[in-house]
């Protein structure tokens, strides 16, 4: 397993080490053991899975502390485009993005800690997205922000004639009027 650090420092890519053959392949999407010899010390708690199709747009979605969640995320079949929004007021990379390709091929996973938004556009026909949370979904403490915000400038690789957002997403607030409570700690 090789830990891939990112433009934004708390944001991490995970590169299982995967093992093929002409039989299909294998690999470790989790080991709690290797991911404490790797420093990151979490416990989860909830496991997430959706199906979307081409075009869908999922996000940007957080909760409030202290009922935010750190995901790791992966796709198990097609591809989507990911993104993870730094919300940690005082941080160096507050209100910036960081996005990577999740695919069932790279089996790339991506590590998003507590205090930023998470969302994914889907780039295949459809695709399957997985993610364990070391917090449970709590409604009342849940929060947006819309995905098209012209100072977020996410490039999400799906034309807009294409996207496909629920009506929860398109009328979540822009970054700059988004409900937060997150502090960057040194």
């Amino acid at each position: 397993m090789e830990i891939i650090k990112t433009e934004i420092p708390d944001l991490l890519i995970i590169q299982p080490k995967v093992f093929e053959d002409e039989r299909g392949y294998f690999f470790e999407s989790y080991n709690e053991n290797k991911f404490r010899e790797l420093g990151i010390q979490l416990q989860f708690v909830q496991d997430n899975e959706s199906k979307s199709n081409y075009g869908v747009i999922r996000g940007l979605h957080y909760q409030l502390a202290p009922y935010s969640q750190t995901k790791l995320v992966r796709v198990i079949s097609g591809k989507v485009f990911d993104v993870a929004v730094d919300l940690r007021l005082g941080s160096p990379t507050y209100g910036k993005w960081q996005g990577v390709e999740l695919s069932a091929e790279n089996k790339i996973q991506f590590l998003i800690p507590k205090g930023f938004a998470h969302g994914f556009s889907v780039l295949s026909d459809s695709a399957t997205f997985i993610y364990k949370c070391d917090a449970v979904y709590n409604p009342e403490a849940e929060r947006g922000i819309n995905y098209n915000d012209p100072f977020l400038n996410i490039d999400w690789r799906i034309s807009p004639q294409n996207e496909n957002i629920s009506s929860k997403d398109k009328a979540s607030p822009n970054f700059k009027d988004a409900e937060t409570n997150f502090k960057f700690v040194k």
